[in-house]
């Protein structure tokens, strides 16, 4: 079993509450004592959790999760366990692991732990399993989404971050000085391409609406750049670069910590880049970005990580799947920070209205999960 690394949890502010996670099969809220915390766990509840090979400290998705599982476990008075996965390989053999363990309800983060939950909570059916950005239908392609698991004892957590992303998309169009913005992912999992998709809907739609004719490089759609894994590689560092070399000055990396090579490639480029962060806000949650992060693509994980393992804990787990949403307050964008100076004065404005628009349908967002 790997040893995990310590996570770094202080500093992410949750910009959601419990209360937001309404409609698309909700993470059920806690039942809460006179005293105002949650009621106490079953006395043998043991929460658990298995990383993705971005691992705990990757400051996006694994992080996120890992804290809302350490939250959920401190409210019930409980001690959670967490293990690693530094490759495809770990991800059974963990697994087997947790169930050795005692684990009660086992939250695996990541599409490309799919097959490896399927397969553990099948053989399992007893116990609990909270799957992070995969519907648990339809296969293991992750297109396929009908809102009804296949495997009943997983609870799907997802999120629309298309519709996040497209407000990203159009303010990265609105900021841009050269006119070229670029995108590139880890690997082509609908769970990164939806970050891509949204993005360049929002750039189509700020053209449409101005008249102008920014370019998207790094994705057409179907087809775009990969590093071919999550790690923050040389691998990362030359796809950002061939982005910045097509003259983008805003860059979005999709795939937790390949972030980090777009931040080499930006400095080792000497000109003026910025980053838009996707999961959480990069802002918070590694300082160092912060001269170049425009703004991040916000999916509120721990929020719902915590409230699962919450009602796993108090025996009220419901398996609807959950989709975090711009109206539930699944997905967001984070402020613009130090950029809220740099972007035109009418920009937020023009997002508000966008978000209202997309929640209220006038403004359709393609993604997968559009049931």
């Amino acid at each position: 079993m790997n040893k995990m690394r310590k996570a770094v949890v202080s500093g992410i502010a949750l910009l959601a509450t419990s209360t937001a996670l309404a409609a698309c099969g909700d993470a059920p809220d806690s039942t809460t004592n006179a005293g105002g915390s949650a009621t106490p766990a079953q006395s043998d509840f043991k929460p658990c959790i298995v990383s993705d090979a971005g691992g705990f400290d990757d400051k996006s998705f694994n992080q996120l999760s890992y804290e809302g599982v350490q939250d959920a476990a401190k409210e019930l008075g409980v001690e959670a366990k967490a293990v690693e996965s530094n490759s495809e390989n770990d991800y059974a053999p963990n697994l087997e692991s947790l169930v050795g363990e005692g684990c009660k309800a086992i939250v695996t983060v990541g599409f490309a732990l799919a097959s490896a939950t399927k397969e553990s909570a099948k053989a399992n059916p007893d116990l609990e399993y909270i799957l992070i950005d995969d519907a648990a239908d339809g296969g293991d392609d992750g297109k396929t989404f009908d809102g009804k698991p296949d495997v009943a004892n997983i609870k799907p957590l997802l999120y629309d971050t298309a519709q996040a992303a497209f407000l990203a998309g159009y303010a990265a169009a609105s900021y841009t000085k050269t006119g070229v913005v670029g995108t590139y992912g880890g690997q082509p999992f609908p769970t990164v391409t939806i970050f891509m998709d949204g993005f360049k809907q929002g750039v189509e739609y700020y053209n449409e609406k101005k008249s102008k004719s920014v370019k998207v490089v790094g994705w057409d759609g179907k087809e775009g750049s990969f590093t071919g894994g999550f790690d923050a590689n040389q691998a990362a560092t030359n796809t950002a670069a061939q982005l910045i070399d097509q003259d983008a000055d805003v860059i979005l990396p999709v795939g937790g910590p390949i972030y980090q090579g777009a931040l080499t490639a930006i400095a080792d480029s000497g000109k003026d880049v910025a980053l838009v962060g996707v999961d959480a806000d990069f802002y918070e949650t590694d300082p160092k970005t912060r001269p170049v992060v425009l703004t991040s693509i916000l999916k509120n994980m721990d929020v719902s990580t915590k409230e699962a393992i919450l009602a796993a804990g108090e025996g009220k787990l419901d398996y609807t799947p959950y989709v975090g949403t711009l109206e539930n307050g699944g997905v967001g964008i984070a402020p613009f920070h130090d950029f809220a100076s740099k972007v035109s004065p009418d920009l937020q404005g023009e997002l508000d209205t966008i978000k209202a628009g997309i929640i209220d349908g006038s403004i359709p967002v393609k993604s997968y999960l559009k049931q």
